[in-house]
């Protein structure tokens, strides 16, 4: 009777055990759940496009286009970002400097770099500039070139620091949180300074890229080629 009583006493605490361990598996992936769900849109965005991949990558090369009647211009980039190593070539030239030793030669290449770097990896700019700019949302937005409803963010960087200060920019994105168009407005300017397609993602190394951006008008096209994330 003894060993009867030991033997249930020992299934019952083996039941409240696995029940205590289920609930708080179930817990934690509520909290999870808790935790995604209370992320800002930026941070979200951020993360749908390859965020979380970002600590793993040492380099990335690639090549900015722009296409215009007539026109044609590209530069390309080599970016190691964990040791500040950017290498410039163009047509003419081929410089390698660090973000933190720029003087007045370098510093015009280096605004040409931050640009098509912010092409390139907008979304996850979101997440480095995120002390620099103020943000608001709207649900169900009409996107300015397809005319679908979709989600906007839009994000106005503060009037100092950095070389374009004040200007704006408005996302249109999914319920996956890619981004499919986008308004870029100087200044904060109601009046869009340029309008574009996110066009051809696709993943390298966990980074989401769309090589592709087309304007409202179809005048000017920027896309990406020779795309290499290490």
């Amino acid at each position: 009777m003894k060993y009867f009583t030991v033997l249930s006493l020992c299934f019952l605490l083996l039941v409240s055990c696995n029940n205590s361990k289920t609930n708080k598996s179930v817990d934690k992936k509520d909290d999870a759940s808790e935790v995604i769900e209370n992320l800002s849109t930026p941070q979200k965005i951020a993360n749908a496009n390859g965020l979380d991949s970002w600590q793993d990558i040492n380099e990335i090369h690639f090549t900015f286009n722009v296409d215009r009647t007539d026109f044609h211009m590209e530069r390309s980039w080599v970016w190691k970002p964990k040791s500040d190593i950017i290498k410039f070539t163009d047509e003419k030239d081929t410089i390698q400097y660090s973000q933190t030793k720029l003087d007045s030669l370098i510093t015009p290449i280096d605004a040409k770099f931050v640009n098509d770097k912010y092409w390139l990896l907008a979304p996850l700019n979101l997440v480095w500039d995120k002390k620099n700019y103020t943000f608001s949302e709207e649900k169900n937005s009409i996107a300015p070139i397809s005319k679908d409803r979709l989600n906007k963010l839009t994000i106005v960087y503060k009037d100092e620091g950095g070389y374009t200060p004040g200007d704006a920019y408005d996302f249109y994105f999914n319920e996956d949180y890619l981004i499919k168009e986008w308004v870029f407005r100087q200044k904060n300017n109601p009046v869009p300074s340029l309008t574009s397609s996110w066009e051809n993602h696709e993943l390298y190394n966990g980074l989401n890229i769309a090589k592709d951006h087309v304007t409202d008008d179809e005048s000017l096209k920027i896309y990406f080629t020779k795309i290499k994330v290490k």
